[in-house]
């Protein structure tokens, strides 16, 4: 029994080693963006310390040595029942930072709810303290040589054989056998930080180009939208959705997917909302996740739906009734479905629908792609409450050759020829979309701002800005979010060629 407890004990002691070590060899490694964007029910006695750059400093240090120290003592059998108590006190730190359950469900390796690495090696160290039996370390070498020392006093008073031990010595000496292992990890661990850099494995040393909470540069500005208040900058909703625009590259949606899965998609609105953006444009199949995140976490983000009709359906509201029934807060005709209805001239199935969610006291807005579609709208007769236009000049190198582009063609679905389309340029006429929107007389939504990352956002907020939009819509992945806040909040004190006014 005791050789097991050694082995689990050492097992525990060398993961708090390697994780001190990691850090203490990271070039200016910092637990500050682990603290900031902590979202659990302790969240605010997180942020508290990394708030003030003394506190964050004393935090950073007893990270480092405290793993290290708190390892080192596991691993050999060094006080380790203080150790065991020291590290249940640091794992609990942890765990609570992200707690996996309440609001979160985020934390800890793979989906878990509250059983997960930190709690379940807490409950062993809590194990390690309890047991009587201990196991074998260099403390047992100390006590064993005192045992000896007395019994020799005795011994010498009383003229009687000394026991030594030795058995008892044998057995400790052969389970530290394993104390090369941890030169032999070292070591190991040593090269290949020599040969790869970085352990990026390691979930205390993952580095991502990322701005952290803590430098936001203010409040992002809002504007008024019906009778909702939105952030200027709204979260678009592909990325999460898995709607890859990527040239000829058919694995990005799948990667999409991958990297954004409900857990990272929850992560992400989290910091969304504690970095000022209150708002976000969803595709009609996530309505069921953007409602199961409401109800989780008790978030009020605003969630525009967009919506098309069901061709199999005699009815064409079916999805405006699911939105509303699932408590949407604004209703939008999707882009490619506005583009296909005004190309067939299906005109009053868009009224329609406009209607529709009108009667129902909802904001109604109109997508598209083709600038086409909203000129035809407007000739028409129908306005909606506000338009979402794709909104991005052609000056990249993967734009497609402007005289190539053709209206309604941005969706590919009716271009088998390869030169008339290519997935890479959403807005095909940004001359006529200014035009148009400079003229407009209800607020406008630029979505597609960056070319679906053709364009840096310095580039394309500012441009979409400029030329009239009031609001722009951008699919963020989470390490990107407070980056592209602060892009956005200075593109919006910095403008100096914006001619149309403010309409929302």
């Amino acid at each position: 029994m005791k050789t097991i407890i050694t082995i689990i004990r050492a097992a525990i002691g060398w993961h708090f080693l390697y994780e001190g070590l990691i850090k203490l060899f990271v070039d200016k490694w910092s637990a500050e963006a682990y603290l900031t964007n902590t979202h659990g029910f302790l969240s605010g006695f997180y942020h508290w310390l990394a708030a003030s750059p003394v506190r964050l400093e004393v935090v950073d240090f007893l990270n480092v040595w405290g793993l290290t120290l708190i390892g080192l003592a596991l691993f050999l059998g060094v006080c380790a029942r203080w150790a065991s108590v020291a590290g249940t006190l640091l794992l609990a730190l942890y765990y609570f930072a992200y707690p996996p359950f309440g609001i979160s469900l985020l934390g800890g390796d793979g989906t878990v709810y509250i059983i997960n690495q930190l709690f379940i090696e807490a409950v062993i160290l809590i194990f390690l303290f309890c047991y009587k039996g201990k196991g074998y370390g260099l403390d047992d070498l100390v006590r064993l040589r005192r045992r000896r020392d007395g019994a020799r006093s005795v011994s010498a008073d009383v003229n009687t054989p000394v026991s030594t031990g030795d058995n008892t010595r044998r057995e400790v000496l052969k389970d530290l056998a394993a104390l090369p292992v941890l030169g032999l990890f070292g070591w190991g661990a040593y090269r290949s930080g020599k040969i790869y850099g970085v352990d990026t494995l390691s979930g205390a040393t993952i580095q991502i180009n990322r701005v952290a909470l803590s430098e936001l540069k203010g409040e992002l500005p809002k504007g008024k939208l019906g009778n909702h208040e939105l952030s200027r900058l709204i979260m678009g909703g592909n990325l999460i959705g898995g709607w890859a625009h990527a040239r000829d590259l058919i694995y990005a949606g799948a990667l999409f997917k991958a990297y954004n899965t409900e857990k990272k998609i929850f992560e992400t609105l989290i910091l969304c909302e504690q970095a000022g953006i209150n708002c976000i444009n969803i595709g009609f199949p996530t309505i069921q996740t953007m409602v199961k995140y409401k109800k989780l976490t008790g978030s009020k983000i605003k969630v525009i739906t967009q919506v098309g009709i069901t061709e199999k359906s005699e009815d064409i509201y079916e999805n405006v009734t699911t939105a509303i029934d699932n408590g949407m807060d604004m209703i939008q005709l999707q882009g490619n479905w506005c583009d296909w209805l005004v190309r067939d001239n299906r005109l009053e199935v868009i009224d329609g629908l406009m209607n529709r969610i009108r009667s129902n006291g909802i904001v109604a807005g109109m997508g598209a792609h083709t600038i086409d579609s909203f000129v035809i709208c407007e000739e028409n007769g129908i306005i909606p409450d506000y338009y979402m236009k794709t909104m991005h000049h052609d000056n990249y190198w993967s734009a497609h050759p402007r005289e190539n582009r053709k209206p309604f063609e941005v969706d590919g679905a009716h271009s088998n020829d390869h030169n008339m389309f290519h997935d890479n340029c959403f807005c095909p006429f940004p001359d006529r979309t200014v035009e148009f929107v400079n003229r407009a007389k209800v607020p406008v939504m630029g979505f597609k701002v960056l070319a679906a990352g053709a364009i840096h956002p310095k580039d394309g907020f500012k441009w979409a800005f400029e030329n009239g939009a009031d609001f722009i819509c951008v699919g963020m992945f989470d390490f990107q979010v407070v980056d592209d806040v602060n892009i956005c909040m200075d593109v919006l004190q910095n403008l100096q060629n914006r001619k149309r006014g403010w309409y929302a």
